[in-house]
């Protein structure tokens, strides 16, 4: 488990645009109170951005993720089995229409709907 640790802090010191873009929004309970990780260890995998207490997890693809579909629903499947909901976004959404994006992170918020 400690070389999980260690790859999410290299991921966070080599964080994606679209990654630092919502992380601004995401950092210091800014969305509705709730406090989001980034970078951070799930089902043997190593989540872009999860908030615990509300057991939801948002993930960012680029490119690379087009050719990855099956290894993304077989990972997603394995988050969900531990009880957390899985969120998708392209990180062209998140530099391009952020607004939108932090919207359909609010509505899976619960008591946000």
């Amino acid at each position: 488990m400690q070389e999980k640790w260690k790859r999410a802090r290299q991921l966070r010191l080599t964080a994606t645009d679209a990654e630092r873009c919502l992380w601004r929004y995401l950092r210091r309970e800014n969305l509705a109170n709730y406090k989001f990780r980034r970078q951070f260890p799930i089902a043997g995998y190593i989540v872009d951005f999860v908030c615990i207490s509300a057991k939801l997890v948002v993930e960012l693809d680029g490119g690379q993720h087009l050719g990855t579909r099956e290894y993304d629903a077989m990972r997603t499947h394995m988050i969900e089995a531990c009880g957390y909901r899985v969120l998708r976004f392209w990180n062209d959404d998140v530099l391009l229409r952020t607004e939108s994006v932090l919207e359909e992170i609010l509505r899976d918020l619960p008591g946000r709907h």
